[in-house]
């Protein structure tokens, strides 16, 4: 019998969109790397994913989520890919039965919450009037954390300031999800299944504010429960 070699360095699968995804997968690289972990980009379409190989998985920005997939208005769908979209609904539901630590970024928060059954608002500034239209890597808008969240927990911090590259948003929450962050706007930030591991959904992009130590703090925690989980197999 073939003995599996034992794994010494956590092995996080990251997706992105093909093109412009690709500065986002550098500084999500950078994050990784900073604690020594072995990062992996995963690009639509993939026919054969072999959940086994990852420790952790991030679902990262990126276009829009196609509306088919929470009932919403379908001539709306602009901008969206659904070769990832099926590719990322297939990991995580790969990730759901192997209990594989799982941090949503923007629209994989977004993408998170569909997954679990939840809706999306389309396009946030019809359905919130007085939100500026805010596209920007910079920290613009504050953030407010739910207190006794484990988000609250990992950043170690009430409230910062974020930045904002999203135009979807979530609306109806999915099965077993939480709110643990709003901006100051009142639009959902950050999600979680505090009963899982590590199953956390921020509306925001860490990787951009890693100079921050609070989004450290958030890539730090995510590592630990990819180690933890890593050290079980």
């Amino acid at each position: 019998m073939r003995l599996r070699k034992a794994k010494t360095t956590p092995c996080i699968g990251v997706t992105t969109s093909a093109g412009g995804g690709r500065y986002m997968w550098w500084f999500y690289f950078l994050s990784l790397r900073l604690y020594g972990v072995r990062p992996v980009r995963l690009i639509a379409p993939i026919d054969d994913v072999d959940i086994s190989s990852f420790d952790g998985l991030i679902i990262g920005g990126g276009d829009n989520i196609g509306a088919g997939l929470y009932q919403g208005d379908l001539t709306l769908d602009i901008n969206i890919d659904p070769a990832r979209d099926a590719m990322e609904l297939r990991l995580l539901d790969l990730a759901a039965r192997c209990k594989v630590p799982v941090l949503g970024v923007c629209r994989g928060a977004q993408l998170l919450n569909v997954f679990r059954g939840g809706s999306l608002h389309q396009d946030l500034h019809k359905s919130y009037d007085d939100v500026p239209h805010m596209w920007t890597p910079l920290p613009k808008k504050y953030v407010t954390i739910e207190a006794g969240s484990k988000l609250a927990g990992f950043l170690g911090r009430a409230r910062f300031k974020a930045n904002s590259l999203h135009r979807q948003a979530i609306d109806r929450l999915g099965e077993g999800m939480e709110v643990s962050a709003r901006d100051e706007y009142g639009i959902v930030q950050g999600i979680e299944d505090p009963k899982a591991r590590f199953l956390i959904g921020v509306q925001w992009h860490p990787e951009f504010l890693i100079y921050r130590a609070s989004q450290r703090h958030l890539f730090r925690a995510f590592l630990n429960a990819a180690e933890a989980y890593c050290a079980e197999r």
